[in-house]
């Protein structure tokens, strides 16, 4: 069987998930570091005050894992904003039945969708960590007799023709698309040029478009070539974010960013809360906590290869984190 690399990838990612812990093969932000949910989840609660503090909002999360993130989000809300907390019903985009069962038992209170199109109307607050990454891509090839797309044969790349038409690089030269992940984008830009919401999605990749190829699988931790046995391997590439913003404006709505996640979180007050921390905690446990906020924000950690990006509606004035 011959298939185009989006759509190996989606199956093989459908098939990961459904049958692996991903969080033995990679360590996100939220397990990182207790704080990191809890700016986010504070984030959340200055959007719903800059809404105009609807008395119903939807809270959703898309790729929740194993709810880390959303745990201290709401513990951080419950304790600073309340009436948020109160105000909020809790959703989830997932679609792998074994974390929909954990979410399910861990979360009763929250409904789970397996993609934006049954989230109810209403304003709403979107959050999506390490989510667009491992959305399928298409990747282009210049080769000397015209630009080809690779595709999946037997676990091994195969190069058939393509009608895409892209600059006359040099041969060899690699250009990557996700029109999953612009889609998806362009869903939420046009829930929010109708209906109050803001959207915050934190992923890796560069800060502007160009060629390269970024697929990546990781197995047990180690890389693994990305045509492994579907299944065995979770596999992802860097997000467009230049891309994306640009695709959020051709919508309409309001795009915010990309700023580096270092100068998001440390915008946030990640160092002050670290600091807070460490002051109720023993010597180790401060080092640890210091030593996790600094691996978050700090270049040579995931400060600057891991971006945030915003989707808001037109009229919105201010983000928290994001210059105006």
């Amino acid at each position: 069987m011959t298939e185009r690399l989006d759509q190996f990838m989606a199956r093989a990612n459908a098939a990961y998930y459904a049958t692996h812990d991903p969080f033995v093969d990679f360590t996100t932000s939220p397990e990182i570091s207790q704080v990191f949910g809890e700016l986010i989840g504070l984030w959340a609660a200055l959007a719903w005050q800059t809404m105009g503090m609807p008395r119903d909002v939807l809270l959703v999360e898309a790729g929740p894992g194993s709810g880390k993130l959303i745990n201290d989000a709401l513990r951080a809300i419950g304790r600073a904003v309340p009436a948020f907390g109160s105000a909020l019903s809790l959703h989830f985009v997932e679609t792998s039945p074994r974390l929909t069962s954990k979410l399910s038992r861990h979360y009763p209170q929250a409904t789970i969708h397996a993609d934006l199109t049954t989230i109810p109307a209403g304003p709403m607050i979107f959050l999506a960590n390490e989510f667009l990454d491992a959305l399928p891509i298409r990747q282009f090839i210049r080769r000397p007799d015209g630009w080809m797309e690779r595709h999946v044969r037997d676990n091994e790349f195969v190069e058939l023709p393509t009608d895409l038409m892209v600059q006359d690089d040099a041969y060899g030269t690699i250009y990557e698309r996700s029109p999953v992940a612009e889609a998806f984008i362009t869903a939420l830009a046009d829930r929010f040029v109708q209906t109050s919401g803001v959207a915050l999605i934190i992923d890796y990749g560069p800060m502007r478009s160009g060629a390269g190829d970024s697929l990546q699988a990781i197995s047990n931790r180690q890389s693994v070539p990305p045509t492994s046995k579907a299944g065995s391997a979770d596999i992802t590439a860097h997000v467009d974010f230049e891309r994306l913003i640009n695709v959020i404006r051709r919508a309409g709505a309001k795009a915010w960013g990309p700023i580096t996640q270092g100068h998001f979180l440390t915008a946030l007050g990640i160092h002050e809360r670290t600091n807070q921390l460490g002051r109720h905690a023993s010597p180790q446990q401060a080092l640890n906590l210091i030593a996790a906020s600094r691996r978050l924000t700090a270049p040579e950690g995931m400060g600057t290869l891991f971006k945030a990006i915003a989707i808001s509606h037109p009229e919105t004035q201010n983000l928290a984190g994001f210059p105006s």
